[in-house]
């Protein structure tokens, strides 16, 4: 993701969880869809839902609250999954509300490791006149032995 970071201007998919906001580039973003009930995942990561049905494609949905240690809650018909893909799969994530694109200068992001190093599952921060906004990294949400225990259960789910 660090060279989509340098880019002239980037385009973001801005999304609130918890009253925070977050961004993906719009490019990793296929769509946006009302949330819709989440079937069990046996064996995955504690940071899956589960998993949903996009098109015939069994798709896991990551509960980004868990990733960022917040509380986790229910989600109910006002809530909204993005689809996003990573360099490994596609994603479906649950966020309180999708808030737009937004067209962002690269030189206004500031690389996550010149003010908080060792958070992975953040690319950059954005400074906006109303508060910040964290890029995240979809590549780096999940560890290894994640990914590894996440493409196990979705083998069992697919057959």
């Amino acid at each position: 993701m660090a060279t989509t970071l340098q880019r002239p201007v980037l385009q973001l998919v801005v999304f609130s969880i918890e009253g925070q906001r977050y961004a993906l580039p719009l490019a990793a973003v296929s769509r946006v869809l009302p949330m819709v009930a989440v079937s069990a995942l046996p064996e995955a990561p504690a940071v899956a839902l589960g998993v949903i049905n996009v098109h015939g494609q069994a798709v896991p949905v990551l509960d980004l609250r868990r990733r960022f240690g917040l509380t986790s809650r229910d989600y109910g018909v006002t809530a909204h999954l993005l689809v996003a893909r990573t360099s490994r799969r596609t994603l479906a994530l649950p966020v309180d509300e999708v808030l737009g694109v937004l067209d962002v200068s690269g030189t206004a992001v500031t690389p996550i490791d010149s003010v908080l190093p060792g958070i992975a599952h953040v690319a950059g921060i954005v400074a906006l006149a109303d508060g910040l906004l964290f890029i995240h990294d979809l590549d780096a949400c999940l560890s290894l032995d994640e990914e590894q225990f996440l493409a196990v259960a979705l083998k069992e789910v697919e057959g």
